[in-house]
């Protein structure tokens, strides 16, 4: 599990700098809404074949890490 988290990239020339699976253009977000709408990781896989298992997971390390915020602030613009 250690290692998934490095499958997870970020580049502003790629999808506008938002998070990516291994730089292939599969937006962590989109990775998830997929599984939120009750796909499984094997029929995300079928409809998208560069993808692999440990991406699916590392797309959920990835926000497990996120909700691990410890504080957020609000600031004025």
């Amino acid at each position: 599990m250690k290692g998934l988290i490095k499958r997870i990239t970020m580049h502003p020339k790629v999808c506008h700098g938002k998070p990516v699976v291994r730089n292939m253009r599969y937006p962590v977000e989109m990775i998830l809404d997929l599984l939120s709408s009750g796909m499984t990781p094997e029929e995300i896989i079928k409809d998208y074949p560069a993808l692999e298992r440990a991406d699916i997971k590392a797309c959920l390390q990835f926000a497990s890490r996120l909700t691990s915020v410890k504080a957020i602030h609000k600031i004025l613009a």
